[in-house]
């Protein structure tokens, strides 16, 4: 298959405004003749479903959750960009493209990338009519804060919480859908299995989460907006639910996945304290505003530290080294994730680490404190500062908070064209879901901003074109295909209850995400993601052998839940090291040790691997087949990413 990404022609600023026109439209009276299944409803999803009812269609929406608002699109704190340029200071729809192409280290399409930033500005004026509470300023105007990658303020916010205002105000969006029944939702439902007729895409078979109950539905098109895969690393910033079942079962029937060896590493993180942890915390990056990272000069002054015979206010200033600021004097503290990520992990590695483990760094308000008042920085971030305390012990308006680098977004996921399909027609992926416009690093504020422009924005656009090319006609559950695929969701169900192994599921999940973490982690190299693939093998082969798998299927069971989206995990994450070990150079988050600058970044190899890796499935036991999806650059020159 040859993959066309349906870039339009012409000049990028014309691009998406052509385009939406040259597609076809469904008459306003015909919508009510096409069903559409969403499956999940975070930001994607939830607004995806209210556009799409709005405009006539009959929506049915799938979340495993007992509410959309539980949705992991609440847990994003620090903002959501837009270029707006509302500070006035050289702010643009190209700028917010250039930064994103440059923070993504050139890995991604400028057609997708630019329509995102055009489209940004919109989302900001949805948002507020919803009643979004966004931060203002004095005047009453809007107010933007800074975050890494960029030196311009452009993050839209409301405090540490922008996720969950964002969510709640496209839940109330689908709210006066499922009120005006042209919504209807099946919370406390999983997604087991796409459904293919004639090679399109025509409905999904479904677990009930309460009763075990299978089931099968119809439509004329299947959108999937459920997330990313970070759980696959066992500890992550991620919900515990959030998994990749539902894209994974779309790649086993035909959906090519992109990118899996992309994972960012968010450097702000409250550092792992034991074996005892289930998923990490996030601390917004918007704290790198106010907050300055730094350790202790010296070795012996960082082991001081960890063996408590001083306290972190007792360090002087001249003994303090405040890294990012000194390596990248123009950004500073605001570096992108993945640069700031691995700073963090030289030092610790360099034996200057802060907390007991030697895995730690301070960020640090002190200063801030001092020039702008306790008062000022509880109001931009006390949310968060309450939750540091909560979960530390420790104040940080008096002590520095301890952050690390953990798992946390994922640039990789179903491969899409320009219309957000994926190979599979009928069949479309946003969000996080699909293998987005971030390239191989996302700008932080970015995924919010990616969620709600496909769902609001593009996908409302491009399904009806697809819907008018189809036609109209009936679709129903009763044809054999649906059978089909509930005897062989019930089949690997009876298979998991069956194995009465010894080992829990966790004890594999936990397995599998010590491999991940410290072969396709922070840093890679060529011999340890040799090793990492014959663990996993190694694993599964374990996993389908021993795994202990309590209760019934007709009932409540989150064992079997959980079963099912580790069996997947396992089967990704072999993915992710083929995808690693094939990529032979570094860029954004994918950092192998062998190719780096003599200064420790990233060394891109633009003739060789300026493409997008899409995986085929070929088959259980064999090896995926690798198609390439040639990335060019008309708009931006490709240079070696500098934030110095």
């Amino acid at each position: 298959m040859i993959l066309d990404s349906k870039i339009p022609a012409g000049p990028l600023a014309e691009k998406w405004t052509k385009h939406k026109f040259n597609m076809k439209l469904v008459n306003p009276a015909n919508k009510r003749k096409y069903d559409v299944i969403v499956v999940g409803t975070g930001l994607a999803g939830a607004s995806a479903a209210a556009s799409l009812a709005e405009l006539g269609y009959n929506v049915k929406a799938f979340c495993f959750q007992d509410s959309p608002r539980r949705a992991h699109s609440i847990a994003a704190q620090g903002g959501i960009n837009a270029a707006k340029n509302y500070q006035n200071d050289g702010d643009s729809v190209f700028r917010l493209f250039y930064d994103t192409i440059k923070g993504g280290d050139y890995r991604a399409r400028e057609g997708n990338v630019y329509r995102l930033a055009e489209v940004s500005v919109n989302i900001i004026d949805q948002c507020v009519a919803q009643g979004v509470p966004f931060a203002r300023e004095y005047g009453g105007l809007l107010a933007n804060r800074s975050f890494g990658g960029a030196q311009v303020s452009r993050t839209f916010y409301a405090r540490g919480q922008t996720g969950q205002q964002l969510l709640l105000g496209a839940y109330s969006a689908l709210s006066r859908q499922v009120a005006n029944g042209k919504v209807k939702l099946y919370p406390r439902t999983e997604m087991m299995d796409v459904v293919k007729i004639d090679g399109h895409a025509r409905g999904i078979i479904t677990r009930n989460l309460i009763t075990g109950a299978i089931e099968k539905h119809a439509a004329h098109a299947v959108l999937l907006c459920t997330g990313g895969y970070g759980n696959v690393f066992f500890l992550s910033t991620n919900a515990m639910g959030s998994n990749v079942t539902a894209a994974w079962r779309a790649h086993k029937r035909g959906a090519y996945f992109a990118n899996p060896c992309y994972t960012q590493i968010h450097p702000t993180c409250i550092p792992v304290s034991g074996d005892h942890q289930s998923k990490l915390t996030l601390m917004s990056e918007s704290l790198r505003n106010d907050g300055r990272v730094w350790v202790p000069s010296t070795v012996e002054m960082a082991e001081k530290l960890r063996k408590g015979q001083i306290k972190a206010n007792d360090i002087p200033e001249n003994e303090r080294d405040y890294y990012l600021e000194r390596k990248y004097p123009s950004f500073g503290n605001l570096v992108p994730r993945d640069v700031a990520s691995r700073n963090a992990k030289y030092v610790c590695d360099e034996g200057r680490g802060v907390n007991e483990t030697g895995e730690a760094v301070f960020l640090d308000f002190r200063d801030a404190i001092k020039r702008d008042g306790e008062d000022t920085i509880r109001a931009r971030y006390g949310n968060l500062f309450d939750m540091y305390q909560q979960i530390t012990g420790e104040n940080p308006y008096q002590v520095p908070m301890m952050i690390y680098p953990a798992v946390h977004y994922t640039m990789g996921g179903l491969w899409v064209d320009y219309n957000l399909s994926t190979t599979i027609p009928g069949l479309y992926a946003l969000g996080e879901a699909n293998f987005s416009d971030h390239g191989a690093n996302r700008l932080g504020a970015s995924a919010l901003m990616q969620g709600l422009a496909d769902g609001y924005f593009v996908i409302p656009y491009t399904v009806g074109d697809y819907l008018a090319q189809i036609g109209p006609s009936p679709v129903n559950a009763d044809h054999p295909e649906f059978d089909k695929s509930i005897q062989e969701v019930k089949d690997r169900i009876q298979k998991l209850l069956s194995i009465k192994g010894s080992k829990t599921v966790d004890y594999f999940h936990k397995k599998l995400g010590k491999i991940m973490w410290n072969e396709c982690g922070m840093a890679r190299t060529a011999e340890g993601l040799k090793q990492a693939k014959a663990d996993i093998k190694a694993l599964r082969e374990e996993f389908w052998k021993d795994v202990k798998v309590l209760g019934e299927n007709e009932e409540l069971n989150q064992s079997l839940e959980k079963a099912h989206r580790v069996a997947d995990f396992l089967e990704l994450g072999e993915l992710m090291i083929d995808d690693a070990f094939n990529r032979e150079e570094s860029c954004g988050g994918h950092f192998r040790e062998e190719y780096q600058t003599p200064e420790g970044e990233a060394l891109r190899d633009d003739e060789n691997f300026a493409y997008v890796a899409a995986w085929k499935y070929l088959g259980e036991g064999q090896e995926e087949e690798l198609h390439k999806e040639p990335l060019e650059f008309e708009n931006v020159k490709l240079t070696q990413r500098s934030y110095k």
